[in-house]
C-alpha cells in the first residue's frame, strides 16, 4: 500500500483551533473523496503547543501512479493535480496550509507488529521522520533500521502497532523514512518515547532505553522531526485481510 503523509503547518495568522475547524470541517470533506483515496487518516497533537506540526494527513493509494496523479510525485511540496477533486482540495490548501513549510513523505508502508487488526482509530500514535546520520547511504541505513533496530522497537513496552513508512523515491525524499508505534494509552507513549516538544527523549530502561541507545547509531536527531498525537479515521474502504 503507498501513503501520502503531508505534515501540516497552519497560515501564519491562523490560530491551531482555527487550522482544525477550517480542516475537519471545510478540506476533509473534499480531501477523503480524492480519486484513488481508499483509506484516510489524521493525526491530531496530543499537546498543541508543544507540536512541531498542526496534524498529520495520511493519505492511501492502491498505486503510486494513483497517487502521483492525485498529490503529485516526491520532491516538492507543492503539486498541481489535474483531476477534479484533487484539484479542488489543492485549491483549498492555500486556505488555510503554509505549503512551503509542510514537509511530506511519499512511500510504501510496512506493518512490522498488529496486535490491533488494523483498527487504529482513536489510538496514540508516536511519528519519527527519520533522517540519516552524516555518512551513511539510505541503503545502509535502511539495513541498520530495519535488521538491527526494528526488532528492538516493536517490543517497546505498551506498543500494539509498529509500521514503516519507506520512500519510494528515496533521492528526492524530504525523509530516509517514518517509523510510526501505536500505544492504547498516552502515558505509555510517553513513558517509553518521552512527551511532546522535544526531537529526544530519555527512555527509563527495558527496550525503549535499548532503543534509544540504538538510535544514535544512525540517525541524526537533531534532523529528525517527530510527532505524537491521537489518529483520527476518515475513510477506509480497505479489507481486514489487508490490515486495515
Amino acid at each position: 500500500m503507498y501513503k501520502h503523509v503531508a505534515l501540516l503547518v497552519r497560515q501564519s495568522d491562523m490560530s491551531h483551533e482555527e487550522f482544525v475547524e477550517h480542516w475537519q470541517d471545510t478540506h476533509t470533506p473534499i480531501a477523503k473523496d480524492i480519486e484513488g483515496v481508499v483509506r484516510y487518516q489524521q493525526v491530531l497533537p496530543t499537546e498543541p503547543e508543544h507540536a512541531e506540526f498542526d496534524g498529520l494527513a495520511e493519505l492511501y493509494f492502491e498505486t503510486l501512479d494513483e497517487l502521483h496523479e492525485a498529490l503529485g510525485s516526491e520532491g516538492s511540496r507543492d503539486y498541481d493535480p489535474t483531476k477534479e477533486i484533487a484539484a479542488k482540495a489543492r485549491q483549498d490548501v492555500d486556505n488555510f496550509l503554509d505549503v512551503a513549510r509542510r514537509p511530506r513523505l511519499i512511500g510504501e508502508e510496512r506493518i512490522v507488529k498488529d496486535e490491533v487488526d488494523g483498527d487504529t482509530d482513536g489510538l496514540y500514535k508516536h511519528s519519527a521522520f527519520l533522517v540519516r546520520k552524516e555518512g551513511m547511504t539510505h541503503e545502509e541505513f535502511l539495513d541498520h533500521w530495519q535488521n538491527t533496530h526494528t526488532p528492538i522497537a516493536k517490543e517497546i513496552d505498551g506498543v500494539v502497532r509498529y509500521c514503516q513508512v519507506v520512500p519510494t523515491d528515496p533521492d528526492n525524499a524530504e525523509f530516509d523514512g517514518i517509523a510510526e508505534l501505536y500505544f492504547d494509552d498516552i502515558e505509555k507513549l510517553y513513558d517509553a518515547l518521552g512527551s511532546e516538544g522535544s526531537r529526544d527523549y530519555e527512555a527509563t530502561g527495558g527496550k525503549a532505553a535499548e532503543a534509544r541507545e540504538d538510535v544514535d547509531n544512525f540517525l541524526a536527531i537533531e534532523e529528525r522531526p517527530r510527532f505524537i498525537g491521537r489518529e483520527r479515521l476518515v475513510k477506509n474502504t480497505l479489507l481486514k485481510h489487508d490490515g486495515y
